[in-house]
């Protein structure tokens, strides 16, 4: 498996990609992702800003999507949460989806590994990473707690009025 930059010539893919994952948390009644979030123009802007990553698998079928944002994050300014690196630049997972085409195969796990590994790699002043997920999404929930991240807190109502979504840290050594 092996990842690479999104280009605008990407955006209906990744598009695509998320719609799936809209479906899937749908029919497992998770409210998450039932909205405008994420939205085609959120998905221009990661791309612009170079945040926006496509997953392959080794027979080269593109099977899902991710962006990675460096800090500060916006997102957790109204975050209830105690954080584990409070001074030090961090990124944060967003928009994770892999579509239902290739659900089975295990590409969840090796998307985090290899995002985890590209952070540390390339990113040497990174001190963590950042991730939420819906207080309903117990797959993400479950995928987030086998990397190794530490749920921190919660935030309400930052992607839809009155959804609960709990945060998750990960120092990185």
């Amino acid at each position: 498996m092996y990842f690479e930059k999104a280009t605008l010539n990407d955006l209906d893919t990744i598009i695509d990609i998320l719609s799936d994952g809209r479906n899937q948390l749908a029919e497992a009644g998770v409210n998450q992702w039932q909205g405008d979030y994420p939205s085609r123009n959120q998905i221009t802007e990661d791309i612009m800003n170079g945040s926006a990553y496509l997953f392959h698998a080794d027979d080269q079928a593109t099977v899902g999507a991710v962006a990675v944002v460096p800090s500060p994050d916006a997102t957790y300014d109204t975050a209830n949460a105690k954080w584990l690196n409070t001074t030090e630049p961090y990124m944060v997972i967003h928009r994770v989806a892999i579509h239902s085409n290739h659900a089975g195969n295990g590409y969840a796990t090796q998307l985090f590994e290899k995002i985890i590994d590209h952070i540390i790699r390339r990113h040497p002043e990174i001190k963590s990473i950042r991730i939420d997920t819906h207080a309903d999404n117990l797959p993400m929930q479950h995928l987030i707690g086998k990397m190794k991240f530490e749920q921190v807190g919660e935030m309400v109502g930052v992607y839809h009025q009155d959804d609960v979504c709990y945060v998750y840290e990960k120092i990185i050594k």
